[in-house]
């Protein structure tokens, strides 16, 4: 597991090397996934700038987590470009709307599939922010350096657009899917640093335990969802104009050569 090791950030890895279509690999030092980037220490800070080569930051988190949680310390650095495509519908700061849409989220989630919670939850996430979900893999072919994404834990919305991306690219199925499944040897330094936060500490015990866990077969699921309503992850982003083009330039990002 190509796992990146920092002190206060726990759910971290490079992208690099998972084989794709026509024999190619994913390259090294292109994309990084991560959880919430606030508490970071200097060392943190020099590792993922300095030696993964990190230049843009994609924030997948609302507003609402966004204005909550503060400013990380990336924030600071001219050299680092920060982004944000929040999943959640928004209007502007109104926090409020974040947090009813993604209860709303939820309980469409649990009438839409409820022997699929997650899966189901994370075909909201497409349907309520395609636009977002696009701008984030159009920004991954756009940065300079290592384009790291997030949000809180680095699993469900980050597993989401990067399972897409990837996807995108021609990475194989089963390591699209391995991948988002290993977070879950970390689940609970995940949980514990949420919970060690106000702005999720009360959530995270209101969900089931089992619902945390990121477990292959619900990656599959949703995967297969996409194959029998858009034709696959690729249909789902056409469908959003996500042209050729943006494929072509996505694959020149994070394929080797």
């Amino acid at each position: 597991m190509r796992w990146i090791e920092l002190e206060n950030a726990v759910n971290v890895r490079d992208l690099g090397g998972l084989p794709a279509a026509g024999g190619k690999r994913t390259r090294h030092g292109q994309l990084v996934r991560s959880d919430n980037l606030q508490d970071l220490s200097p060392k943190d800070v020099t590792r993922l700038v300095d030696e993964v080569g990190v230049t843009t930051v994609i924030d997948l988190r609302s507003m609402d987590e966004v204005v909550k949680e503060g400013p990380d310390p990336l924030k600071a650095l001219a050299s680092v470009e920060r982004l944000h495509f929040s999943l959640i519908p928004e209007a502007g700061e109104m926090t409020d709307v974040a947090k009813a849409a993604l209860a709303i989220n939820r309980e469409r989630a649990i009438k839409r599939d409820p022997d699929d919670v997650a899966g189901a939850f994370y075909l909201g996430y497409l349907d309520d922010r395609p636009d977002s979900v696009v701008q984030a893999l159009r920004a991954m072919s756009n940065a300079q350096g290592a384009a790291l994404v997030h949000c809180a834990a680095g699993k469900d919305r980050t597993g989401v657009v990067v399972a897409l991306a990837l996807s995108a690219v021609g990475v194989t199925r089963d390591e699209v899917i391995a991948d988002y499944a290993a977070s879950g040897e970390r689940i609970e330094q995940i949980l514990d640093r949420l919970r060690s936060s106000p702005t999720y500490a009360a959530d995270i015990d209101n969900i089931p335990a089992d619902e945390h866990a990121p477990r292959a077969e619900i990656m599959e699921r949703f995967l297969i969802r996409l194959d029998t309503d858009f034709g696959g992850p690729l249909g789902w982003l056409a469908k959003h104009d996500f042209t050729d083009r943006d494929v072509e330039l996505l694959e020149a990002k994070l394929l080797e050569r």
